[in-house]
């Protein structure tokens, strides 16, 4: 399995600071095999940032998309806005689209439908709180996620990648021991095994949650962690083309 090491840059960076980053990250990473590596940066920086990665080893990727291919969703993108724009991946999912902006199971779900429909590779994040963490529900919650993200498209996860990241470590410096980590990425196995009924060889898990370049190393060494989703240490090209190398070393 190939790993991949996804950037989230969230709501960073204009166009002109996307270009000066990829100026500098892309050479870096040019001679590189054997990784799959993708930046996902803000929606207006999606059109020169695919035109930048045209010809590079670097995918790019979307922070989110509508279900809809067109209508009356103002402020929306849809999945063949992204498809024209070369866009490889949807971040979909993620904590902060579910605790910040309230959206639901049954909604990201049709969007994960959708994403799979339009060639589109997603990436479902899933991940408890710190309040469901110490009721020991943990595990509970991931399921339900997983198993409300997937439904309808079981069949297709070799086209899907999840990311687990628990929501009090994210953006917060706090990270999930290496110990912590595998336990949950060990059940997320177990269970897209179970669901895709053993056609997951394919199906990447993601660990995310303040990683870094210093912490990278050590999480990447865990049997069922499969790369990563970087938040702010990917916003330093310099930073991320270490945690690349860091994975790439395992």
């Amino acid at each position: 399995m190939t790993y991949l090491v996804a950037a989230n840059w969230k709501m960073n960076k204009t166009v002109g600071e996307t270009l000066e980053y990829l100026e500098i990250f892309l050479p870096s990473v040019e001679d590189l095999t054997n990784i799959d590596i993708m930046i996902a940066p803000p929606f207006t920086a999606l059109a020169s940032a695919s035109l930048k990665l045209e010809k590079s080893n670097v995918k790019l990727g979307a922070q989110n998309m509508h279900f809809a291919e067109k209508g009356a969703f103002t402020g929306e993108i849809s999945p063949v806005m992204l498809t024209e724009l070369d866009v490889n991946y949807v971040i979909l999912g993620h904590s902060e689209r579910r605790h910040i902006f309230g959206e639901k199971d049954k909604l990201i779900n049709q969007k994960m439908i959708s994403a799979v429909e339009h060639g589109i590779r997603p990436i479902l994040c899933v991940g408890e709180t710190l309040e469901e963490r110490e009721l020991g529900k943990t595990l509970n919650v991931v399921e339900n996620q997983i198993r409300s993200g997937l439904a309808g498209i079981e069949k297709d996860l070799v086209y899907i990648d999840i990311a687990y990241e628990p929501v009090w470590a994210i953006g917060t410096g706090k990270t999930a021991t290496p110990e912590q980590a595998q336990e949950v990425h060990r059940f997320i196995r177990s269970l897209i095994n179970e669901i895709s009924k053993g056609n997951d060889e394919k199906t990447r898990i993601l660990y995310g949650g303040s990683v870094n370049e210093t912490n990278a190393r050590n999480l990447i060494k865990e049997d069922n962690i499969d790369g990563f989703l970087v938040g702010t240490a990917s916003l330093d090209p310099k930073k991320f083309y270490k945690i690349v190398t860091e994975v790439m070393e395992v």
